[in-house]
């Protein structure tokens, strides 16, 4: 599928894009003639997703970069090492994320699940905004689950269940995109939007998570895909899309907020302070 605004090659970074819906989305762009930067956590299995996607487009038109978002200075390196190879950046699409982990604290001595969902993603966006423009595209992975928390919650291990935390870190990256779209870009920067890409849906995470195959990836990609590229996000910074009803909506209200997704942002600017380089 093409979408309206699509008149040259993009440049875009999906993270997590060696499984489930990312992985999906790459081959969707690599399939319209656009470059992209996959993200990996595990080398083997990066090398083998490049070499099956080397198939459709040709290896000019992939990248890999492997990094562990679950350590805040590696998701650092990975926006360095981008940067390095790149001065323009047409979109980034935040979708690496987890849900239920083997150990819950991180090696920075944080919630591995609220670093890879939600902090991570806030470090690398930052970093890489001179690359992105006033033209760019940060697609940020919500959910339909999201629940309230405190935002210092972010700065520990929880002990709340899985689907507590996780439903919690998509809240918090929902938060940190208004916050970002209306204090610190404003018309100044790329469009932030936060995206469920619809509920249920057939990935690893899913399958583990709830016990089922889910729906077709495809459903969640095409969202992602449009939401990086098609004119109908072109002033979407700052909103909630909620793929279940097909349509720009309400998150939960605390992202709608502004002083509580600001203190979200304080806390998650402090442990970047503290842990990233």
């Amino acid at each position: 599928m093409k979408y309206e605004n699509e008149t040259m090659q993009k440049t875009i970074l999906i993270t997590g894009s060696t499984d489930g819906i990312g992985l999906v989305t790459a081959r969707m762009l690599l399939e319209q003639g656009h470059k992209v930067l996959l993200h990996g956590r595990n080398k083997t299995k990066l090398a083998k997703v490049v070499s099956d996607l080397s198939s459709i487009a040709g290896s000019g038109n992939i990248e890999s970069y492997v990094a562990d978002l679950s350590i805040i200075a590696e998701a650092g390196r990975l926006a360095d090492e981008v940067a390095a190879k790149h001065d323009k950046l047409d979109a980034l699409i935040n979708n690496a994320g987890v849900y239920r982990v083997s150990a819950t604290a991180s090696p920075d001595s944080l919630d591995v699940r609220f670093v890879v969902n939600t902090i991570a993603p806030y470090l690398l966006t930052k970093k890489l905004l001179p690359l992105l423009r006033t033209s760019g595209r940060v697609v940020n992975l919500s959910s339909a689950a999201q629940a309230p928390l405190v935002a210092h919650d972010l700065a520990s291990v929880s002990s709340q269940p899985d689907g507590i935390v996780y439903a919690q870190s998509k809240l918090a990256i929902t938060m940190w995109s208004a916050a970002m779209a209306a204090e610190t870009l404003g018309s100044e920067g790329p469009v932030v939007v936060a995206v469920n890409p619809a509920s249920m849906l057939g990935s690893k995470m899913v399958k583990e998570a709830y016990g089922v195959n889910g729906g077709d990836l495809r459903i969640g990609a095409d969202i992602l895909c449009r939401a990086a590229l098609s004119d109908e996000f072109a002033d979407a910074s700052g909103k909630y899309f909620d793929n279940d009803s097909g349509r720009f909506s309400s998150p939960h209200p605390d992202a709608m907020n502004a002083r509580k997704c600001a203190e979200v942002v304080d806390v998650i600017e402090d442990l970047l302070a503290r842990f990233s380089n």
